[in-house]
């Protein structure tokens, strides 16, 4: 009997020496989180505990991101994440949420001329004169901003003026806009800038004066000229006359800009002149939408000769004359422009801007025109009729007998792997005294295909207007 009773004592005292083992290891209640749970995008915040020797995580980075040691919280997006704390050998992590909200939008008035260095944050800003970057001034828009003028003021318009840079930082989903309160076609002058990058105008000269209204000089020896960097912009209904100009302005209007500026992913919207035109110069430009600018989709003249083209994108609809004026001011030369991945379309019904001015066509060249194009989409360039007379429309139409001499036939004009639908013809010469002009291109000049791809372009905020996109 003592036996047992001694061998049911030891017996218990194993099993409280085990239950006393068990709570000497129970794990640690980690200690809560502190911190501040609200910030805007871009901004930190900290959270923190007094438990070290852990590691923090985000449940949402695109929300929210974390470092896992120091609990130093960046907010990169709207929304809410959870930021979990875990101790190696606790009882289990602790979390806290962390909610992001959007940067306020900062407001103000932009008006006169920058003469020293400015940054506009992300805002909404009002535009209210001709306003100008003065030579050795830097002007900054940063992402999603929107700058909007409004016609009744008077003038209006966007100046770089040579020696000035314009640097604005859009993105494919914050694009950088600049508008007109009324949305009227040809409000206010839009974006224009100068450099001194070479040009060759009327009369071969190397210097010219603006037609803009504002009436300064263009043209220089600087190929490489900076204007400053222009990525996801908008410009909406330009197209103004300035002060006493004798020509409407532009969506964008470049004049003798040089070879270091940047021109990418820039939209022209509903403009009463053309989206986009040079006045000679280097600069080159890549991802651009036109769209229902009601004279041409892309212009130039004065011997621009940017070679880094690409991806350019037209939707005429309504009023349009050219999809791409292209002209060089009545001089033969041996440089050209090259523009690769070009689509140009033209909505049913479209009509020329201005009755009896009968531009129809998708490529218009004269004046010593010429250039090196290739992988075009053509589309939509029908047939149009006025009055009792039908006009053919062309894919590609030879203005005057000079370019056709000595551009066409000596293969300074290269049109290849081209798509053609929905149009009247391929090829037409313009018809002189009544005698229509005979165009034949050299072989491998103007080379037909059905498999060109045309611009290529993703859609996003950049390319969309009021919830429709602008890529048809």
């Amino acid at each position: 009997m003592k036996t047992k009773f001694l061998a049911f004592a030891m017996s218990l005292g194993l099993l409280f020496a085990s239950c006393s083992s068990d709570d000497n290891n129970t794990p640690a209640t980690v200690a809560p989180l502190t911190g501040i749970e609200s910030i805007i995008v871009g901004a930190t915040t900290t959270f923190t505990s007094t438990t070290t020797g852990g590691t923090f995580t985000s449940a949402t980075p695109a929300v929210a991101t974390v470092n896992a040691t120091t609990g130093v919280i960046t907010g990169v997006s709207v929304g809410s994440s959870v930021i979990t704390y875990t101790v190696p050998n606790t009882a289990g992590p602790v979390t806290r949420t962390v909610t992001v909200t959007a940067i306020p939008a900062a407001t103000g008035e932009i008006t006169g001329t920058f003469t020293a260095n400015k940054t506009f944050v992300y805002g909404n800003y009002t535009l209210k004169g001709v306003v100008k970057i003065a030579d050795g001034v830097t002007v900054t828009f940063e992402a999603g901003s929107t700058i909007t003028c409004t016609k009744t003021t008077g003038d209006n318009a966007f100046v770089v003026l040579k020696g000035g840079k314009l640097i604005i930082n859009g993105t494919a989903d914050k694009p950088v806009v600049f508008t007109e309160s009324s949305k009227t076609p040809g409000s206010w002058g839009g974006i224009i800038m100068y450099g001194d990058a070479p040009i060759k105008a009327i009369g071969g000269v190397t210097n010219s004066t603006s037609e803009d209204g504002n009436a300064l000089p263009y043209g220089g020896t600087n190929a490489a000229h900076n204007g400053g960097s222009l990525n996801y912009v908008r410009v909406e209904y330009a197209g103004s006359k300035l002060g006493d100009g004798n020509k409407e302005n532009n969506g964008f209007t470049f004049y003798s800009c040089g070879s270091g500026t940047t021109l990418d992913h820039l939209v022209s919207y509903k403009g009463a002149d053309d989206g986009f035109e040079f006045f000679g110069g280097t600069v080159s430009m890549t991802n651009a939408i036109s769209y229902g600018n009601t004279d041409d989709a892309f212009d130039w003249q004065d011997g621009w000769q940017g070679q880094n083209n690409s991806n350019w994108y037209a939707y005429q609809t309504g009023k349009g004359n050219y999809g791409m004026e292209i002209e060089c001011s009545n001089n033969d030369n041996a440089f050209w422009p090259k523009v690769t991945n070009i689509t140009l379309k033209r909505a049913a019904g479209t009509t020329p801007e201005a009755i009896g001015d009968i531009q129809i066509d998708a490529f218009q060249f004269k004046k010593e025109a010429n250039g090196d194009y290739s992988n075009i989409i053509i589309d939509g360039y029908a047939n149009y009729t006025e009055g009792t007379t039908t006009y053919t429309a062309a894919a590609c139409k030879i203005q005057d007998v000079a370019t056709n001499t000595d551009q066409v036939n000596t293969s300074k004009i290269k049109m290849t792997n081209v798509t053609i639908t929905n149009t009247g013809t391929n090829i037409l010469g313009a018809t002189i005294g009544g005698i229509p002009l005979t165009v034949a291109f050299p072989a491998g000049q103007f080379v037909t295909s059905t498999n060109a791809t045309g611009a290529s372009l993703t859609n996003g905020a950049w390319s969309t207007v009021d919830g429709n996109t602008l890529l048809k």
